[in-house]
């Protein structure tokens, strides 16, 4: 009877929650068009962008600041429902986005895209290259996972597609010939949304949308795996299929991300920690939650770079890192005192 009447008070308010975060995402969204180095008056650079005005204002909002706020929200909602999604999978709370190598491998192709001079000569070599490394992460995976292998092997060959991405990032940094590329590098994989125009959005939308798609739709047979894979099957939801769901959604999600924006650590494994006791800890509601919560940390920690009066401008990697790592070490250190 109890717990009757707690799914049905669970079922009136999942809405409210999203509706919620969905606002909160939208005024973020508002904020982050409206703040900038240079003062803007964003009714009338909207009015000219609507009317087609080629003014300064116009032009400053829909070559710089639209841009930036598109792929702070986008890349946001992405880490925070792949997040969810793996800690879902993998039963853990210490999953993140990275942890099936995809990231590394989607900055390893951006890099090499530096590190042999396309990135300065091709408009989208950089995302491209980015989003190559990924599909090639991905296919490798898709072997491993094809062949009915446990989460227990995903996760191992995860670590090592991240290792050795990692290990050929830093041979390109340590045989680049040129200090300005070196240089480039290393900005890059600190994380940023500056400088990205709309042909990167339209690049990343389509890939990305598919992604959270193919993630949103595995919530059912998340819940059902919080029960043990055994019990899981005996309801009807095949694992094997399940993860190569989750492994597809999350490397056009992230894999996308990561191309565009560089490395952005502890969006994915924060947010699901914050909004799942929200969500009665049920990983398929969280999905959703996540994702907007996700959009909602980004944007804001974009809204924090830009309002510190720092020269050059702090990158968005570097902030989240700063919010995340003292979460991580709270967490393990309940997680211990739980054990």
């Amino acid at each position: 009877m109890r717990s009757e009447a707690a799914a049905e008070q669970h079922a009136r308010s999942y809405p409210t929650l999203v509706i919620g975060l969905a606002a909160l995402v939208l005024a973020l969204f508002c904020i982050s068009l409206a703040i900038g180095y240079a003062p803007l008056d964003l009714k009338q650079a909207i009015g000219d962008a609507v009317a087609g005005r080629p003014t300064l204002a116009a032009l400053v909002l829909t070559e710089l600041r639209l841009p930036r706020a598109l792929i702070g929200a986008l890349v946001g909602f992405s880490l925070g429902i792949t997040g969810a999604a793996m800690q879902g999978l993998m039963r853990n709370p210490l999953a993140e986005p990275g942890i099936i190598g995809i990231s590394g491998a989607a900055a390893l192709g951006a890099v090499t895209t530096f590190y042999f001079g396309i990135a300065g000569t091709v408009s989208l070599a950089l995302p491209l290259g980015g989003i190559a490394g990924a599909a090639a992460a991905t296919f490798l995976l898709f072997v491993l996972a094809g062949g009915g292998v446990g989460t227990m092997t995903l996760i191992l060959a995860g670590v090592a597609i991240n290792s050795f991405a990692g290990a050929l990032t830093s041979l390109a940094l340590n045989l680049s010939p040129n200090p300005y590329a070196v240089s480039e590098i290393v900005f890059w994989l600190m994380g940023s949304f500056a400088d990205r125009g709309m042909p990167y959005v339209l690049l990343v939308t389509p890939m990305m949308a598919i992604g959270w798609a193919l993630l949103l739709a595995a919530g059912p047979a998340l819940d059902g795996l919080t029960l043990g894979e055994d019990t899981a099957k005996s309801l009807g939801f095949d694992v094997g299929r399940l993860r190569l769901q989750l492994v597809g959604g999350a490397a056009l999600s992230v894999g996308s991300a990561v191309a565009v924006t560089g490395a952005i650590g502890f969006v994915g494994l924060v947010v699901p920690h914050l909004l799942r006791p929200l969500v009665e800890s049920r990983p398929g509601p969280l999905l959703l939650v996540s994702g907007l919560g996700g959009a909602a940390l980004t944007l804001a920690a974009d809204i924090m770079v830009r309002l510190i009066p720092v020269t050059p401008e702090l990158k968005i990697g570097v902030v989240t890192a700063i919010i995340g790592a003292p979460f991580l070490f709270s967490l393990i250190y309940r997680l211990r005192a739980e054990a």
